[in-house]
């Protein structure tokens, strides 16, 4: 008997060697083929096993469920409705955090304002904050970010310092330290990041947004492409007045 079941909470290699062994380790199962893009594995047994079975065996961190066939349009709007509560649910923590940045950029700039300032300091809170985060699990979010980042992706030492880097650009902005070559480097880092998250989310690929390291457990999706756009949006603004005057 083959089946084939939607695999939740892999984000790299290591996660879908892990499954395959947890899975094939159970008695009756023949083999086990995990499909790490699609967040998938086919499951070969001998006889019928009851899907409790294989979500005893995995780690939480990872959760199995079956994959269905296309549900019936009476069915589809309580889906999608269900999965778009879900998704919220889960980037409350990064909307919050971007709602805690803009607040506190605009309260150190309010008086008198200072639109340019404002935004050096919105994107210098920015570089700290996610960077804190990235340090909380320095040897995970390499392979997180290798996912999606094409330059993460090709070369591992980049995954290893992007935390670092973030923290110095931060500090740069923060204290209007070489902004013209922090505002570069932005354009040039997130650039790279937004085509690897654009092509990502393009494929429908089910993984783990590592903005945020891999303490908190973000999905893929376009609000991880709207937040670079923000910071894009804003270093290209910035340029250009830097390259005007």
């Amino acid at each position: 008997m083959k089946h084939t079941y939607n695999i939740s909470g892999m984000t790299c290699d290591g996660c879908k060697n892990k499954v395959e062994k947890t899975l094939q380790s159970i008695t009756d199962v023949e083999n086990v083929s995990v499909d790490l893009d699609n967040s998938e594995a086919t499951i070969t047994t001998e006889k019928h096993i009851d899907l409790s079975v294989y979500q005893n065996a995995l780690p939480d961190q990872y959760q199995i469920t079956t994959k269905e066939k296309s549900p019936k349009n009476v069915f589809k709007s309580a889906t999608t409705e269900e999965d778009s509560g879900s998704t919220l649910k889960q980037l409350f923590p990064l909307l919050l955090i971007l709602i805690y940045l803009f607040v506190s950029a605009f309260l150190l700039n309010r008086n008198p304002w200072q639109f340019e300032g404002f935004m050096l300091d919105f994107m210098g809170l920015f570089y700290i904050v996610f960077s804190f985060f990235k340090f909380l699990d320095l040897k995970g979010f390499p392979q997180s970010f290798s996912m999606y980042d094409p330059l993460a992706k090709q070369l591992p030492i980049y995954g290893k310092v992007y935390p670092f880097l973030e923290l110095i650009l931060g500090l740069m902005f923060l204290m209007r330290f070489e902004i013209t070559i922090a505002l570069i480097a932005t354009i040039l880092i997130l650039g790279i990041t937004t085509v690897g998250v654009a092509k990502a989310l393009l494929n429908k690929r089910s993984i783990q947004c590592a903005c945020l390291g891999t303490v908190l457990k973000l999905p893929m999706t376009k609000a991880t492409l709207i937040e670079n756009s923000i910071m894009l949006v804003m270093a290209l603004v910035m340029v250009s007045k830097v390259f005007a005057v």
